[in-house]
């Protein structure tokens, strides 16, 4: 029989795991083996950058915490697995993809965005969409074009106009 107190820890992590799969609105499995302790908190500290946060838990209590969500993902959970979380859907999705292309070492293996179980194959797809920042200034500059086009129509306009009279 296993030790109370260390079924105790264990259950506490597991509602660790479950409390910030459940207020995250992104989450995604990668592997990180292979890279040094210096490469590590480069890539927290650049998670950290972007409001996420990142942690390494066993598989086994990964695999009962998503579980107990009714989440499965279970072919997904051989070999260290890293967990990444976040309020922002994208964010750690990008961190994490664009640290991969510096360090081939660390792949993406499977996300839960808004939860709905994401596919490494989409989660990069996701990581080469603009940022919130870019994709709200892609809006603004084309919400911009309208009222300056009407503009120099309207100053075409009145210049013919002028010229007439």
């Amino acid at each position: 029989m296993a030790n109370p107190k260390i079924l105790e820890q264990k259950q506490q992590i597991i509602d660790e795991i479950k409390e910030n799969v459940e207020n995250s609105n992104s989450v995604v499995l990668f592997d990180y083996r292979g890279l040094t302790d210096a490469e590590i908190k480069e890539l927290r500290c650049k998670l950290r950058e972007n409001d996420s946060r990142y942690k390494v838990y066993k598989n086994t209590l990964i695999e009962r915490a998503l579980h107990d969500l009714n989440i499965n993902l279970d072919e997904y959970l051989n070999g260290p697995t890293a967990v990444a979380f976040s309020k922002d859907q994208i964010a750690p999705i990008k961190v994490i993809s664009n640290f991969a292309k510096d360090h081939d070492i660390v792949t993406l293996k499977v996300g839960l965005v808004d939860n709905e179980i994401t596919t490494s194959e989409t989660l990069q797809k996701l990581a080469s969409l603009p940022s919130r920042d870019g994709l709200l200034t892609m809006l603004a500059s084309g919400m911009i074009g309208i009222p300056k086009d009407l503009a120099i129509c309207l100053d075409l306009y009145a210049k013919k106009l002028e010229e007439n009279n």
